[in-house]
């Protein structure tokens, strides 16, 4: 009898501990039970919250590893409860947005420009968004669309937000039960949202009409989602069985009265986060309180997962997230970077593939999502449905540039700046109104 290999890029993939001295250390984390990740990065920062009140949140360089001191970093402070969850615009690396048990959320601007980096709090928000009447426990920022921010709350509400005209563009009010995950689809078309209800719903981002929805897993604990693959139709989700165990489930979003792919995975009793890679077709499996991290390809033509290695260690994961892939290392082959949380500090796993050849290698970097957004808030809400900008990885390519959005961005002022603005707007008027008094004009 003959057996096959089946061919993978990927399947040599591996990843080692850090030194050191590449990680950041020292850091009181606040990682108190909840949905939420407890890090995320964009392309040159990363934002962990701290424990302390106002719900503290520091923001971290990705190339600066360091010991935390109050004064390594800018802290977020604005809050008048803890924090809950955080997201960056992915098109604008240095722009985060925060919700918290306050009720609120709000969108805070943290790029050094020019300014000493470390030993700030930021304490006035650009913009301050009201409407939940619970905690905002999870936000996810739109895909495609320039400022457009979905957040989740336990009032059972998922509110999509234009935060450049600080207005909700819908709410949809379908939950029965409060919300354990948001994600958006490729396009930024749709969303999917699980909640205790055990059930997955599809909802109209632009509308909030419920096209869909379905029984995902049968135990009690958290859901948590990923699209697969643009154009597939596929749905990944990760929950329990009714005993309790871990298992991962791929729906066919045309038919869901069956997944297209069940496993169980063990009966560890942490949460698992899924990070799908879209340029790789590689699933990262996650789970908080694990040492290890499962990684699978997606095949996307037989629209299949096949289980590809698994990286070990006895240092369990409180959280976990991927940086962009336009920060990644292409020198090295590094097809992926995670973010972990330990005990103390953040911790970075580069995956890398080796190669003999030291040139980049066209195969492991397709072109990946830009920082520019593909349309306006406005536009994608009057029907426009686009694919990601994308950018080249290859070093030698100008595309390479792409991090700064050639589409203009809007220009927030917080309340100080406003005040500034006002009393020189009526110095301005002063002055006027003196000139015509001098010229005997009656206005």
């Amino acid at each position: 009898m003959v057996f096959g290999v089946r061919a993978s890029k990927y399947r040599h993939i591996y990843t080692e501990p850090p030194k050191p001295e590449q990680c950041w250390t020292g850091l009181r984390l606040s990682i108190a039970t909840g949905e939420q990740q407890y890090v995320k990065a964009s392309s040159k920062y990363f934002a962990v919250a701290l424990s302390g009140a106002g719900g503290p949140l520091a923001i971290q360089r990705l190339d600066l590893p360091n010991r935390y001191t109050p004064d390594s970093c800018p802290i977020i402070c604005g809050h008048a409860g803890s924090l809950l969850d955080f997201d960056w615009n992915p098109f604008d690396a240095g722009m985060i947005a925060t919700a918290s048990d306050d009720t609120t959320v709000k969108i805070w601007k943290v790029d050094a420009d020019g300014e000493e980096w470390g030993g700030r709090v930021l304490s006035e928000p650009l913009v301050d968004l009201r409407g939940h009447r619970k905690k905002v426990s999870l936000l996810r920022y739109h895909p495609t669309a320039s400022n457009v921010l979905a957040s989740a709350s336990t009032d059972t509400t998922v509110r999509v937000w234009d935060v450049e005209k600080a207005e909700e563009i819908s709410v949809f009010e379908g939950l029965t039960d409060i919300p354990q995950d948001v994600v958006w689809d490729h396009r930024g078309d749709q969303y999917a949202v699980s909640s205790k209800d055990k059930h997955v719903r599809l909802i109209d981002g632009r509308t909030s009409v419920e096209s869909h929805s379905f029984l995902a897993h049968e135990g009690t604990k958290s859901t948590k989602l990923s699209y697969l693959h643009p154009g597939d139709n596929r749905i990944l989700s990760m929950g329990f069985t009714q005993r309790s165990g871990r298992e991962l489930k791929v729906w066919d979003l045309r038919d869901t009265s069956a997944p297209v792919h069940s496993e169980t995975i063990d009966q560890a009793a942490g949460v698992i986060m899924p990070f799908y890679d879209i340029d790789s077709s590689v699933l990262y499996l996650c789970g908080k309180g694990d040492g290890n991290i499962r990684y699978y390809e997606y095949n996307t033509g037989e629209k299949a997962l096949y289980s590809i290695g698994m990286f070990q260690t006895t240092i369990s994961c409180k959280g976990m997230c991927v940086v962009p892939k336009r920060a990644v290392d292409v020198g090295i082959n590094e097809t992926a970077r995670l973010l972990k949380i330990t005990r103390d500090g953040v911790t970075p796993l580069s995956f890398i593939v080796p190669r003999k050849s030291d040139t980049f290698q066209e195969d492991l970097f397709p072109d990946c999502p830009a920082a520019v957004p593909a349309h306006t808030a406005d536009e994608w809400v009057g029907g426009s449905s686009l694919d990601p900008v994308t950018m080249s990885l290859d070093p030698a390519d100008a595309g390479n540039g792409a991090e700064t959005s050639t589409t203009k961005k809007f220009q927030v002022r917080g309340a100080a700046q406003l005040k500034v603005e006002l009393n020189e707007a009526l110095e301005r008027i002063k002055y006027l109104e003196s000139k015509l008094t001098e010229a005997s004009v009656k206005y």
